[in-house]
């Protein structure tokens, strides 16, 4: 009688294990095939910014840079300079 009851535990324990174990591996598969998805959609999306890159470089010319004019320094504020000097005569005493 032992024997089973025992056997029937195994029986009751795999009959919950088994559905719950093939639900697990569901789930971890589809994030295992989602991840591969993505990681397959990256790599198609760097091969084509590189073909297009390519065919840019070959066929297009290069954009000419943009000069900007060189802009002149503002004249010196008088009164900074007179307050420079001043503390500067001061620290000498």
């Amino acid at each position: 009688m032992r024997i089973l009851w025992t056997l029937a535990k195994v029986i009751v324990g795999l009959a919950i294990a088994i559905p719950l174990g093939l639900i697990a591996l569901g789930i971890l598969g589809s994030l295992f095939g989602i991840a591969v998805f993505a990681l397959r959609l990256a790599l198609f999306g760097f091969l084509g910014y590189g073909a297009f890159m390519l065919v840019r470089r070959l066929f297009w010319p290069a954009p000419k840079p943009a000069h900007q004019p060189i802009r002149e320094l503002p004249a010196p504020d008088p009164y900074y300079e007179a307050a420079m000097r001043e503390l500067d005569a001061e620290m000498r005493r």
